[in-house]
């Protein structure tokens, strides 16, 4: 037998489906299996998160406000702090994980303020069963979390003011200092 023959190799069965079939497949699964996901995480979430605050709250007015005030800022800010934070690292070097994991830490934080929007905003029956829940466990909670959000972007765009200006501030004394002292 020479080196060149063929017959002595045994040949390597090679899959009937091209490349493309066997990505666009995983693809399909991949799409049915989130989808699934999302239908059963919407049904069962926003009641979930509902009860968790309603037994926060346990009934009281103010205890709803004060959950909702705490949720609203808390949840509002850090995730703002952070994305700021990787945005920041971002203009300043090239790509770095601690990126990634500002950015995810910042959505996880962010979870419980997309959990009220999906009671305040959803439309089907777990939403509608979460307004009724925080309604008589949590009153208040939804109006404060609001609030507090709201609260949480104003002083964000406050301290980026401030920020700013002070840098500013510190440019034109540096730029004033240094034509005083090419005089």
């Amino acid at each position: 037998m020479t080196a060149g023959d063929s017959e002595s190799t045994p040949a390597v069965a090679k899959s009937r489906l091209p490349s493309w079939a066997k990505r666009a497949i995983v693809a399909a699964i991949l799409l049915a299996v989130l989808v699934v996901a999302y239908l059963v995480l919407a049904a069962y979430l926003p009641r979930a998160w509902a009860q968790n605050v309603g037994g926060l709250a346990d009934g009281s007015f103010a205890g709803g406000i004060l959950w909702g005030l705490l949720f609203g800022f808390v949840c509002t800010l850090f995730p703002l702090l952070l994305f700021y934070w990787a945005f920041r690292l971002l203009r300043r070097h090239r790509f770095k994980p601690m990126q990634i994991v500002l950015v995810i830490v910042g959505f996880l934080v962010l979870i419980p303020n997309i959990l009220t929007l999906s009671v305040v905003l959803g439309s089907n029956s777990a939403a509608h069963a979460g307004e009724r829940i925080m309604d008589v466990d949590a009153p208040g909670f939804r109006g404060a979390s609001l609030a507090g959000a709201i609260i949480a972007v104003v002083l964000f765009l406050g301290g980026l003011a401030l920020a700013y200006t002070y840098r500013k501030r510190g440019e034109d004394l540096a730029q004033i200092r240094k034509d005083a002292s090419d005089k």
